[in-house]
């Protein structure tokens, strides 16, 4: 089992849970207690959990972020002022992808305006809000529905993506550093990302300010690959200037 796939397997006993000890996981991932507190550490850098002693817990100020409800009211204006700010990148007639992130519903609710779009998503939500135009063909990537989500997870849209080729990929994430590029908690959310990517003309990364500078569990696209990223006012201004390359929108 890869790391990525180990501590994503870590983040999901311990949501599941509440509380994990590392004799306990380290058995049942068949690794030392050494490699999971190494995990455990690194995943706590990330903010994702609290190390105890013997173990971990979810940390409350994190634990909203699970459901696709609590996070669509995290940081919501800003996420309402870079959902309209990307709606002025969009043209009449283009063929797009949104990933299933509260921010692309954000995008989506001022799409519904467009004409003659053509929208492939894996979130639930964003397809339904861009139904309510009957101008706009809807394309729902098939996959997993976890509880408390809104997104559709796993490969099984990969054949249809490979069919596709988009104009533009609007996709948020859980975090974003120069290094790790965007990143995800989910490595299959991640890896259909990946395969999103890979036939569009242009990535659009919609990131408000508390995505910036943090890394998350598995990484989607390298910063070479992104060609704009929105975000708001209250984003680090040194860590911006570090980009290179890379097109920066202040929404406002």
């Amino acid at each position: 089992m890869l790391a990525p796939e180990r501590r994503n397997r870590i983040m999901q006993i311990l949501n599941e849970h509440k509380q994990l000890l590392v004799k306990d996981v380290s058995l049942e991932l068949g690794v030392s207690e050494g490699t999971l507190r190494n995990d455990l550490k690194i995943l706590e850098e990330d903010g994702l959990l609290e190390r105890t002693h013997g173990g971990a817990v979810l940390p409350k100020p994190h634990t909203p972020e699970y459901t696709f409800q609590s996070r669509s009211l995290t940081n919501q204006e800003e996420k309402k002022m870079i959902g309209k700010a990307a709606a002025k990148l969009v043209q009449n007639g283009q063929c797009l992808i949104l990933d299933a992130s509260s921010t692309s519903l954000e995008l989506a609710r001022h799409l519904v305006h467009y004409d003659y779009l053509t929208v492939i998503t894996n979130g639930l939500a964003t397809a339904q809000e861009l139904t309510r135009n009957p101008h706009i063909s809807v394309i729902v990537v098939g996959g997993v529905l976890r509880p408390g989500s809104s997104s559709l997870e796993g490969l099984l849209g990969k054949g249809l993506l490979g069919q596709i080729h988009a104009d533009v990929f609007f996709t948020s994430a859980h975090g974003f550093t120069v290094t790790a590029g965007l990143s995800d908690f989910s490595i299959y959310e991640a890896e259909l990302k990946k395969t999103m990517i890979s036939n569009v003309s242009k990535v659009v990364a919609l990131l408000d300010h508390s995505k910036l500078n943090r890394r998350s569990i598995a990484s989607f696209a390298e910063t070479s690959q992104i060609d704009t990223i929105i975000t708001d006012p209250g984003a680090d201004r040194e860590f911006l200037d570090e980009l290179e390359g890379v097109e920066i929108i202040i929404a406002d």
